[in-house]
């Protein structure tokens, strides 16, 4: 039953994440520009490439669940920012951060407020690269390593305490979107 409903969130991210990378190839095409920083502003993003139902400005709530944990009971890190329920129920807060090649970030819960609430099981934050390409957080370019997300993915997803709330995804990716932890 376990390893069905691991499946199942698995599925889930990879259409979320297939959704989005088709938004962001999209929207640098309609700008006519070589990579994401030249597309320029994201202010209207989300809203004018995904189907939305719901929008939460400047808050989590409630989009998404009031708290989640981690793995290990911890808690996690999660600022506020202006978020959406998508069509296909899935929550979403794009966070514009320019830092080094990455543009931002952006936190998905899978299912909305449904649990688990489960940083790693309907939680996930995938970083955004000014290449397009959407991979776990590195201070350097994308794609990482398979070293650099299992690293990530020990000290920020399997950490105790507040985590960031990267490595999951990255881990994902290592595993070849499957959740073998």
């Amino acid at each position: 039953m376990q390893n069905h409903q691991r499946k199942t969130y698995v599925v889930q991210l990879h259409k979320v994440y297939n959704e989005l990378s088709q938004a962001l190839l999209q929207y640098q095409t309609d700008k006519n520009a070589v990579n994401l920083t030249e597309a320029g502003s994201f202010n209207t993003f989300v809203s004018d490439y995904f189907k939305t139902v719901q929008k939460c400005d400047n808050s989590l709530t409630p989009c998404f669940s009031d708290n989640y944990r981690t793995l290990n009971g911890g808690s996690v890190s999660f600022s506020n920012g202006t978020s959406y329920v998508l069509a296909s129920g899935s929550s979403i807060r794009f966070l514009l951060n320019a830092e080094g090649d990455k543009i931002g970030q952006v936190g998905i819960d899978i299912n909305g407020k449904q649990g688990p609430n489960i940083l790693g099981r309907d939680l996930f934050f995938i970083a955004v690269y000014k290449n397009g390409i959407l991979d776990d957080f590195n201070d350097g370019t994308a794609p990482l390593t398979e070293d650099e997300r299992n690293s990530i993915y020990t000290s920020a997803c399997q950490g105790r305490g507040l985590v960031s709330g990267w490595g999951c995804f990255g881990k994902i990716l290592n595993d070849n979107w499957e959740m073998t932890y």
